[in-house]
């Protein structure tokens, strides 16, 4: 067939064709669709250098995501303290209040914690303790009720357990019952014999004089009576060379008497320049005679001179003997002298007599 001849556009086609055409600007390196490509580029229209990169560089600072400057944070306070080395120091414990993150309900409060509860509840929404406790009956008994109400001991709370005693422990508590019970019994038999004593310590003394004197020999001008006469110038011998051991003073008293103290001069004299003219006695063994005619002996050590004062507790004593055991610098040529012998009791106002 023969080629047909292109066909004109109508007169209202041309009316609607601009007679300027604005072409879009495709990316860079690709051609708009319809549009000749490179090799056409006379038919083309080509945007600016600079537009093109403003647009470029905008779409680029879209998607970048802002991010704040660096600030400067102070350093954390570490939750460890320093120690020295080897040295570590227990960090202290901190004491947590109660929580108020719990919403007071009203009503009752606690009589443990002091929470609010309502009033329909019997324990406690905190700490679970019961609502009709007190905290002042936790408290540990007196001993004394605990031994009496053995059988009605509370229990333990959840989660304590109870000390178990078996074998050994329980056998241990009936030995320390046991003994306890020993030293009561003793204490209460013995209580007057223990108030007698500290009666005794605290007592007022005041001097016995004895009604009578007597010894086994006595030297010339020195007889039995110059060792009571409350003279420390005056002296008794026994008029024996040497310890005279076995050679005795005695001394009677009217009546019954109570004895606390004794106190003794050896020597011919208290004075300590006359102390080496005669023997002193080291051991006096004193034989004490009661209204009831016991008789018991006590062994009573000086020293070497000078006033002393023995511990001499009798009670209803009649008669006490001295005896002489040793001596000190006992020689040949000397004897045994005792300037003084004098006996304190408790005063008549005393409440032990």
């Amino acid at each position: 067939m023969p080629e047909s001849a292109p066909v004109a556009p109508s007169a209202a086609e041309a009316d609607t064709v601009p007679s300027n055409p604005v072409f879009t600007h495709p990316a860079p390196g690709y051609p708009a669709p319809g549009y000749p490509g490179p090799a056409d580029a006379g038919l083309t229209e080509t945007a600016p250098t600079e537009q093109l990169e403003q647009s470029a560089s905008d779409r680029a600072r879209a998607l970048l995501v802002p991010v704040a400057d660096p600030e400067h944070r102070a350093p954390e306070a570490s939750s460890v303290a320093p120690v020295l080395p080897a040295r570590p120091v227990a960090s202290r414990l901190l004491v947590k209040g109660p929580d108020a993150s719990l919403e007071d309900e009203g009503g009752t409060p606690c009589p443990w914690c002091r929470t609010g509860n309502r009033a329909d509840r019997h324990f406690c929404r905190r700490c679970a303790m019961p609502m009709a406790g007190n905290p002042a009956d936790a408290g540990r008994r007196p001993w004394w009720r605990r031994l009496l109400d053995y059988r009605n001991r509370p229990a333990p709370w959840a989660g304590d357990r109870p000390r178990l005693r078996r074998g050994f422990g329980r056998l241990l508590n009936w030995v320390i019952g046991a003994v306890i019970v020993g030293l009561l019994l003793t204490a209460a038999l013995n209580a007057g014999t223990a108030v007698h004593a500290v009666g005794n310590h605290f007592a007022k003394r005041v001097l016995i004089e004895p009604g009578s004197e007597s010894a086994s020999h006595s030297y010339a001008g020195h007889g039995p009576q110059n060792a009571f006469d409350e003279v420390s110038n005056t002296w008794w011998g026994p008029g024996i060379s040497g310890s005279g051991e076995g050679e005795w003073l005695q001394a009677d008293f009217p009546q019954p008497v109570q004895l606390l103290n004794l106190v003794i001069t050896p020597g011919v004299s208290a004075e300590p320049d006359q102390l080496s003219q005669s023997a002193l006695p080291h051991v006096i063994q004193a034989v004490i005679t009661t209204s009831d005619g016991r008789t018991s002996t006590r062994n009573i050590t000086l020293d070497q001179g000078g006033v002393q004062s023995r511990s001499f507790e009798a009670s209803n004593v009649t008669s006490v003997r001295f005896v002489l055991q040793s001596a000190y610098g006992a020689s040949a040529s000397t004897q045994v002298a005792i300037a003084e012998i004098e006996f304190f009791g408790p005063s008549s106002g005393s409440w032990l007599q």
